[in-house]
């Protein structure tokens, strides 16, 4: 019975994790839209297909390892969205779209750590799902009970 709620439990969690996905991938685009925030440049355009490609990658990662139970699955799709997030943030290293006029002179410095904590996460989770992915076809895995 343990199992049946954990997988529950993981389930509704990739559902949750597509829906807040869907949600920014509005928000930033439709309504109320990145121009509205006052220290995001014109120059996000150059980096908005990447970041808009990395949400709809964790859309559908996240719908079909709901559905479909398999961790080779979920361990491949999550190496492809960290992928492709990897990509957006170094886009967005490149274009720094940022604009701090007028106010602390320290947030460049502090957005570029906030970046690097991205790469170095990204990074760190590229390998965890290496390993995991190894694991389920080496046959590592443990089996449910």
């Amino acid at each position: 019975m343990a199992d049946r709620t954990s997988a529950n439990w993981t389930r509704s969690g990739s559902v949750g994790s597509a829906v807040v996905n869907a949600l920014l991938l509005y928000g930033i685009n439709i309504w109320p839209g990145w121009r509205i925030v006052p220290f995001l440049t014109a120059d996000m355009d150059r980096a908005l297909d990447l970041v808009n490609t990395t949400l709809i990658a964790g859309i559908v990662v996240n719908l079909v390892c709901a559905v479909i139970r398999f961790r080779a699955l979920l361990a491949l799709g999550n190496l492809v969205a960290i992928g492709i997030g990897l990509a957006a943030l170094l886009r967005l290293w490149a274009v720094f779209p940022f604009d701090f006029d007028g106010g602390w002179s320290g947030w460049p410095v502090l957005v570029r750590v906030f970046l690097v904590l991205g790469f170095v996460g990204s990074i760190i989770g590229a390998i965890v799902e290496l390993v995991n992915l190894f694991r389920v076809l080496a046959g590592f895995e443990p089996k449910p009970r």
